[in-house]
């Protein structure tokens, strides 16, 4: 009997040369830099601890959330490409290509809401146990008992957002987008750059972002421009899975990458060149120029940031040292909690919550800033080899079901 195709609403195309085939190996860098992007935001999260003058964000105007937006991107496209790209050439359903995003969006959303409800309820038990009624109005957290019903409405529609729980939302609505942005990509990825570009500059300017509900303000992290580095992310996986650079190594590009990383780092660290260079800025927002072109304003992704963060991933992946250092066994913890992202993420999360508290009720103890970052990493880190035993333990089992599946059915 005849195999029925896989699209009959549409024939299969001739794929034409440089499609997305799967790379020989693992990029070691992805997994390290993401684990190394969860293991700042953890510490970032905890403010007022001295391990926070090691994270990126003391080095420039970016930080880890960046980071980690850039590098969900190119896991992103290196994942998700393929069934994009099959779908494309008539080879497979268009469901089938879109669903795993939609399935990992899904999760992010319950990973999301569950966070929030450990943060209410966390910072709510300790303002009871240790008298402090700031706990009840830090972060956000004063609309739950102010306006219970619309903080009902909104946390499910993630348009109320407790600080320190507001990274996930954006990057929720941009996986739920990205089979859309995957598709054009595929097809015209210099055309799909531009149109983000010019997203990212109308919607800084015109301050576009979505509002809180209730209370006044927008998103942490708008999506309209944080779109712009999840997409060059998912446009660098695309390029990756076929073996090539979205922006090939040059001598001159990467010295004018390199030149702009360490500018960013004099103008952080040397005071008169800050006041100067923040002064220009001032009197070019005063001429007219857009907000999103004058500042270092984190909700609309402003300019300096984001060419911080794409200067200084250029200059870090022209350098084949770089390379071996995530390849090098040295580098096995930061690779392991990459590749247990979603669940580092998470339990990072709750303990730099607990850390916030720990450090506010302890605030005498010298040197409980430097312990509880440490812990809470060594924490993540037991987590995600645990996670790693488990999945190796359930693979064996996987392939003995699989193939008990495939024995024929014996004679009666």
């Amino acid at each position: 009997m005849a195999q029925s195709p896989a699209r009959p609403d549409r024939p299969p195309v001739s794929r034409p040369t440089g499609v997305v085939a799967p790379p020989v190996s693992r990029d070691p860098r992805i997994d390290a830099f993401r684990g190394l992007a969860l293991v700042m935001i953890l510490i970032d999260h905890m403010p007022g601890n001295p391990w926070e003058a090691v994270t990126v964000r003391n080095i420039g105007f970016s930080d880890a959330a960046e980071a980690f937006f850039v590098m969900s991107g190119i896991a992103a496209g290196i994942a998700y490409s393929p069934a994009v790209d099959r779908w494309l050439h008539g080879e497979a359903r268009l469901w089938d290509g879109m669903a795993p995003m939609w399935r990992r969006a899904w999760t992010l959303y319950c990973v999301q809401l569950v966070l929030t409800i450990v943060a209410i309820g966390m910072f709510s038990w300790s303002a009871g146990v240790f008298f402090r009624g700031e706990f009840r109005e830090m972060h956000n957290l004063a609309a739950i008992y102010e306006n219970t019903g619309a903080a009902l409405i909104g946390l499910p529609i993630m348009t109320y957002q407790i600080g320190y729980v507001n990274i996930l939302p954006s990057y929720i609505v941009l996986m739920i987008a990205a089979p859309f942005i995957l598709m054009a990509g595929l097809r015209k990825p210099w055309w799909t750059l531009a149109a983000a570009i010019l997203l990212w500059g109308f919607a800084g300017a015109n301050g576009w972002n979505i509002p809180n509900y209730p209370g006044n303000g927008v998103w942490f992290l708008g999506p309209l421009t944080w779109q712009l580095i999840f997409t060059i992310g998912l446009l660098i996986g695309i390029r990756h899975r076929q073996g090539k650079r979205l922006v090939p190594v040059s001598r001159g590009l990467f010295a004018v990458t390199l030149a702009f990383v360490l500018f960013a780092f004099a103008w952080r660290h040397i005071p008169d060149l800050a006041a100067f260079m923040n002064h220009k800025m001032a009197q070019l927002r005063d001429l007219g120029a857009p907000a999103n072109f004058t500042s270092h304003n984190k909700p609309m992704l402003a300019a300096p940031r984001l060419l911080h963060i794409l200067a200084l991933a250029y200059v870090l992946s022209c350098l084949p040292v770089v390379t071996r250092l995530c390849a090098h066994p040295v580098a096995d913890p930061l690779r392991l909690l990459g590749r247990h992202g979603l669940l580092v993420f998470g339990l990072g999360t709750v303990l730099s919550l607990a850390g916030q508290i720990l450090l506010r009720v302890e605030a005498d103890v010298a040197w409980l800033p430097w312990l509880l970052p440490v812990v809470g990493v060594l924490i993540s880190y037991a987590s995600a080899r645990l996670a790693d035993a488990l999945a190796g333990r359930k693979q064996p089992q996987r392939a003995i079901a699989v193939a008990q599946q495939m024995q024929p059915p014996r004679a009666a």
